[in-house]
């Protein structure tokens, strides 16, 4: 049953784009967990109609785009959603925001600050994607300060953080 509603989602959403912002909401319940991706697959990548499907999503909905937008053949077109996820309160919304894309994509400043604030927020850093890749001496300062704030306050500094300054 899921099966078939999310191939004839697709088809209306092919059919007419349009249709995604009627079909979306109510994709993972009718659909299952894939649904989403695939209607956003479907729209073939007009970067448009995506962000008003992110602006008027609940949080689902967002955590849903930002994990397909690497799929999605964007380039840098998305990037505004990652920083919007970045100022987020919300730490699923923080670790989406550097995801693949969001690695991929952020510059050097905007990838250094969402690290930061994943470690504010207590996010294991395990799930930053390329961090490995991205990580840099301006980034080691950052951490070392902000792990020298936490001592000052008499705070424990997460072991992620330790291992890389």
């Amino acid at each position: 049953m899921r099966d078939e509603w999310q191939t004839q989602a697709v088809r209306r959403v092919e059919a007419d784009p349009d249709a995604i912002h009627l079909l979306f909401p109510q994709a993972e319940r009718q659909g299952g967990p894939s649904a989403r991706s695939a209607l956003l697959g479907a729209l073939g990548g007009d970067h448009a109609v995506i962000r008003k499907l992110y602006e008027r999503g609940d949080t689902g909905e967002r955590l849903a785009i930002l994990s397909a937008l690497p799929d999605l053949d964007l380039g840098p077109a998305a990037v505004d959603l990652v920083e919007d996820a970045l100022r987020a309160n919300d730490a699923r919304l923080v670790a989406a925001a550097l995801g693949p894309y969001g690695s991929a994509w952020l510059d050097d400043h905007a990838f250094r600050q969402g690290v930061l604030k994943c470690v504010f927020m207590s996010i294991p850093l395990a799930a930053v994607t390329g961090l490995e890749r991205r990580f840099d001496a301006e980034l080691a300062r950052m951490l070392s300060d902000y792990a020298a704030e936490l001592r000052a306050a008499g705070r424990p500094v997460p072991g992620d953080v330790l291992e890389r300054i």
